[in-house]
């Protein structure tokens, strides 16, 4: 765990110093939100229809720009290279660059639920955070690893997005379900089965990812 945070620390503090990945993502973010909210004051009567794929299209568009450049970044200052050769497993590497992503991602979505809840003026339940983080903990799994894949490729912005989505899939809706049903107030037994589906799915994407993860970055 010391040389996971430690390369969690590193991407912190990179990132408070440039402000660059956080301050796009959020920016995305919000402009997605807006975009929308103001579409279906214009055209649609009942925005909880619609409200739970407003949230993880804004979620997702904007965590695929921090995602496309987290090994962008590590590549461009050399410093994939030196974590390369550190005496640490390529695992551990692929944990820690989840977990920054993974925060990244969160501190947005902290800005960007509460406006998202207000504009559409949506209730706010309180299980909605957790459906959010486990959703994107699967996101943050699969875009790490192909983050890694795609990060020498010069087409990698437009790539990025192409591998991921589809592979997301699943996860992605049942995290649409789970908060259309939460919306919705669903009893949680008809909510259960998309619940368990969510975890499992975090669960399998993240030991993919790791046990996958040193063959892709040697690649």
């Amino acid at each position: 765990m010391k040389q996971i945070w430690a390369i969690v620390r590193k991407d912190l503090a990179l990132e408070r110093h440039s402000r660059e990945m956080f301050g796009s993502m959020t920016l995305y973010a919000l402009l997605v939100l807006f975009v929308f909210s103001i579409s279906f004051d214009l055209r649609v009567e009942q925005t909880t229809i619609v409200a739970p794929g407003v949230l993880w299209i804004a979620i997702t568009f904007s965590g695929m720009l921090g995602l496309s450049r987290s090994f962008v970044l590590e590549r461009d200052q050399g410093c994939l290279d030196g974590l390369l050769l550190c005496p640490i497993d390529r695992g551990q590497l692929y944990l820690a660059k989840t977990l920054s992503n993974l925060i990244f991602i969160s501190i947005t979505e902290v800005i960007l639920v509460p406006l998202y809840l207000v504009l559409l003026n949506l209730p706010l339940d309180p299980m909605l955070p957790l459906i959010v983080l486990l959703g994107t903990v699967g996101f943050a799994a699969v875009g790490t690893l192909l983050s890694a894949l795609t990060a020498r490729i010069r087409a990698r912005e437009a790539l990025l997005p192409v591998l991921v989505f589809p592979i997301l899939l699943p996860g992605l809706i049942a995290a649409v379900k789970l908060t259309a049903g939460l919306l919705d107030n669903l009893p949680w037994v008809e909510l259960y089965p998309w619940l368990l589906l969510q975890i499992g799915f975090d669960v399998l994407l993240l030991a993919l990812a790791y046990l996958l993860f040193d063959t892709v970055i040697e690649e």
